[in-house]
């Protein structure tokens, strides 16, 4: 089972994006479907937000 986890930026809000370790990211409102993202690509989609602040 996947320990998922939201964006302390969330707050209490379910309106939000989570991130599973090794899995992907999904839609807090549609738990049960995911969107598979590589441990490289999600390296690169941080450093690209980080770049881009």
């Amino acid at each position: 089972m996947t320990a998922w986890r939201k964006s302390s930026y969330s707050g209490s809000s379910n309106n939000c994006v989570e991130i599973g370790r090794g899995v992907g990211i999904r839609d807090s409102k549609a738990p049960a479907t995911h969107l598979p993202v590589s441990a490289a690509a999600w390296s690169a989609f941080l450093r690209s937000h980080r770049t881009n602040r």
